[in-house]
């Protein structure tokens, strides 16, 4: 298991590098600015020894699968030939099927786009993993039937908004096989983007606890970024370590 935080920028690389993270989740929006920076991310990889995972950009109009295709997949596939210059394993992507918002033939042609997307990732040897924004486990299985190498990043965060339980739990029962990667911070939740607030773990209704106990239990030992503000960082990484070692004694009997 793998703590790291999230990068928007050199400086908050360097601060997770410096606080002793082996990893940071690094935003590639576009081709130029991650040449801009590449030069600063390898020194700071090679002075720290972190790796980088990626977080790709915003997708264009969810709605309109004719501009993703001629838009969003050209620029994500510009961007994973960017992420193979510092040997970035897994990237993460934004592309919203959730069929109580975008009609059903939307999301078929935007499942052909995302298969193509993965057919990319795997030419340069990355996973390819769609995060949950407010779709259900229900959502993702024609996309995990159709597309046979794409992950999943789960955010346990996103799994609280416009829901009533939060659909980690689904995700968790339906679709733990592709879980490859999780995104870790807090919110009260809610029925808006405006409230997917980010904030740090314990601080708002996730039970955070509850989520990281059971995926411990179901065996998962991969890679987990905290979406939270750098000062934040510490502190969430102390509690999921706790939350993980209380749930290795409960198993093996040490702790009732």
């Amino acid at each position: 298991m793998f703590i790291g935080g999230r990068a928007h920028s050199v400086e908050d690389v360097e601060f997770i590098a410096q606080a002793g993270f082996p990893f940071a989740e690094i935003s590639l929006r576009t081709v130029a600015e991650f040449h801009k920076d590449l030069d600063d991310l390898k020194q700071i990889k090679d002075s720290y020894g972190i790796f980088y995972l990626a977080h790709g950009p915003e997708e264009v109009n969810p709605w309109n699968p004719e501009e993703q295709r001629e838009k969003f997949l050209p620029l994500i596939k510009a961007l994973l030939g960017c992420a193979t210059e510092l040997s970035i394993p897994l990237f993460t992507v934004h592309f919203w099927i959730d069929r109580r918002f975008v009609d059903e033939g939307v999301v078929n042609e935007k499942l052909k786009i995302l298969e193509d997307m993965s057919i990319c990732a795997r030419e340069h040897d990355i996973k390819l993993c769609i995060e949950n924004l407010s779709e259900s486990f229900s959502d993702f299985l024609p996309a995990f039937s159709a597309i046979p190498n794409l992950g999943m990043t789960l955010d346990i965060g996103h799994g609280e908004i416009l829901t009533t339980r939060n659909t980690a739990y689904s995700f968790m029962d339906h679709c733990f096989s592709r879980i490859c990667h999780l995104h870790l911070h807090d919110n009260r939740g809610g029925d808006s983007p405006q409230d997917d607030l980010h904030l740090p773990l314990g601080e708002g209704v996730v039970d955070v606890r509850s989520i990281l106990s059971r995926l411990k239990a179901q065996g998962y030992d991969r890679t987990m970024t905290l979406e939270v503000q750098p000062p934040h960082l510490l502190s969430g990484k102390r509690l999921i370590e706790k939350i993980w070692l209380e749930t290795l004694l409960t198993s093996e009997g040490t702790v009732a």
